[in-house]
């Protein structure tokens, strides 16, 4: 077989009969919650918004402990500046009830005001602690200054003047009387 091709001189050529197509629309994937519930995401999807395709798991655990038909029916009551908020309350609570059947966000709730009262018991403690240090400070720094502002007679006489332990050299003289330090 023989092909003949056009050579790059002639193509430069000659003017572009046609003009390139557009580009595809780009398909849209579906949202995580239309993906998951496997139908069709219309362009007016509620959930599109606040269940990107990204975040399939998002959806999941709310979709698990909600319902999809109460989340819903709950964004349609709220006003569209709400259903934001709405939905990370909502997706927040279902990850607590996963966490704790029982309790949910309230046992969360509980855990973390317990942990407040633990800390402001242990700062009242040692703001009483303070207290107490600033107070013996208080005492000694009296006591310094009463101690300072009273003449005392001998107060330049060091121990060992006033002992027979030492000879008028400096040297020590009288070891006999030396007692033993513990007994």
């Amino acid at each position: 077989m023989n092909v003949s091709t056009p050579s790059s001189s002639s193509a430069s050529q000659s003017p572009p009969k046609f003009l390139p197509s557009p580009p595809p629309p780009a398909t849209l994937s579906p949202c995580a919650a239309c993906k998951i519930l496997r139908r069709r995401c219309v362009a007016k999807c509620l959930l599109a918004p606040y269940f990107p395709p990204t975040e399939p798991l998002k959806f999941t655990v709310a979709h698990r402990i909600f319902g999809a038909s109460n989340i819903i029916k709950l964004l349609q009551e709220l006003p569209e500046s709400q259903r934001a908020d709405a939905v990370n309350s909502i997706v927040y609570e279902a990850n607590a009830r996963i966490r704790d059947p029982v309790y949910g966000s309230t046992g969360v709730i509980y855990q973390l005001q317990k942990q407040v009262s633990e800390l402001q018991a242990e700062l009242a403690r040692t703001q009483v602690e303070l207290f107490n240090m600033q107070c013996q400070q208080a005492n000694l720094l009296s006591s310094v200054c009463l101690e300072m502002s009273q003449p005392q007679e001998n107060m330049l006489q060091t121990p060992y003047e006033s002992s027979n332990y030492f000879n008028d050299d400096g040297y020590l003289c009288n070891t006999t009387a030396w007692e033993p330090l513990w007994t």
